[in-house]
């Protein structure tokens, strides 16, 4: 009886889970027959996913995921911070720039670029929660956003790293859509936004080495060391990428997720020295450090793609580790200083422009 019992209870774990991956709209799409033929052509893409240079890949076994994943749902001392300080913006100020370049940063990942005429924003997740659904993910850090996302001005380009939950948001999308000029993904990413929406025509998919100009702004889509995949079942489904973006004379590196690699020097010498690198330092464990950066290697690999100063991103949002909620920025700073790699940190909703450094040494975080 206790047999069929577990048993039963395991098939309608089974059926919900199968019913919710197929059913809720925030896992995108699964790329077809003629999808992977298309993929095939990418020299990234083997034995139907997308895979590292090298084939580097995560090395966590299956009891590590399970331990981390039970860990993860568990309260750890100094993981979330008490409170955030975030600026707000002023939308009317913003739809009427006509400035030199400047930006601004959101928290985690995302940016606003305003330079050249053109409102440009990076890995654009506004929403809570960094899951499918609420139930699933911790909640953002600030609860209140510099600006709402129906506040933001007409957007020219919205550029993708890749299509984790951190990144790539489905409601995000829904309220942006209809306000955007253009979307630039790595390849497969574009088939998530069609399943929500946004046509094709707006929507530009690219391989590592390829380049792309949009009006004034160039774009290269660069490598990156990390994965994809929006459930179980389709990792390595998409591909992930850093992106350079240089909008009249102004170069910028924007790393995406990865873990340290001879890829970033390699990036320095085709497309580098940038004006900002902007580089992942967050989230990370020696049990993912193939795909994740530990903050050291942040500075370094600013240091290999020529940056003049840095920012570290994909911090001060949200809890998708153990370490402390400040520790990124802590220990970059401390590697930065030990290099001399200059290093800015604004706060969440203040504008920052390139070449400034010295204006941006408040220690807010403390």
């Amino acid at each position: 009886m206790l047999g069929i019992t577990i048993g039963i209870v395991i098939g309608v774990f089974v059926l919900a889970y199968f019913l919710f991956v197929n059913l809720h709209p925030a896992f995108g799409a699964d790329p077809s027959a003629s999808d992977k033929v298309r993929f095939a052509k990418s020299p990234q893409y083997r034995d139907d996913v997308f895979r590292n240079i090298g084939g580097v890949e995560n090395k966590m076994g299956f009891g590590d995921m399970f331990k981390s994943g039970v860990k993860y749902f568990q309260k750890q001392e100094g993981t979330v911070p008490e409170s955030v300080p975030v600026q707000t913006l002023d939308s009317l100020e913003m739809t009427q720039y006509q400035g030199a370049g400047r930006m601004v940063w959101f928290g985690h990942s995302t940016f606003l670029w305003q330079i050249g005429g053109k409102n440009i924003l990076l890995d654009p997740m506004f929403g809570t929660t960094p899951a499918p659904h609420p139930a699933l993910g911790s909640k953002r850090f600030n609860t209140q956003l510099p600006l709402e996302i129906e506040r933001l001005p007409k957007i020219d380009l919205v550029v993708f790293s890749h299509d984790h939950y951190d990144h790539l948001d489905y409601d995000s999308v829904l309220a942006l859509k209809d306000k955007v000029e253009r979307f630039v993904v790595p390849l497969g990413v574009g088939l998530h936004l069609y399943e929500w929406g946004v046509p094709k025509a707006q929507v530009e998919e690219m391989d590592w080495g390829e380049e792309t100009q949009y009006e004034n702004v160039f774009m290269a889509c660069t490598p990156a060391q990390h994965f994809s995949g929006r459930k179980i079942s389709n990792w390595g489904s998409t591909l992930w990428a850093s992106w350079v973006l240089e909008v009249e004379g102004t170069k910028l590196f924007f790393s995406g997720d990865s873990g340290y690699g001879p890829h970033f020097k390699q990036i320095g010498e085709t497309y580098g020295p940038f004006d900002m690198a902007l580089m992942e330092c967050g989230q990370y464990n020696e049990l993912w450090k193939e795909i994740h950066m530990m903050p050291e290697q942040t500075v370094q690999a600013a240091i290999d793609v020529g940056a003049k100063e840095m920012m570290p991103i994909h911090w001060g949002a949200f809890k998708l580790a153990f370490h402390t909620w400040d520790d990124p920025v802590l220990r970059a700073s401390k590697r930065s200083e030990e290099l001399q790699m200059p290093m800015i940190v604004p706060k969440i909703g203040q504008w920052f422009t390139f070449g400034r450094t010295a204006d941006y040494q408040e220690n807010w975080w403390e």
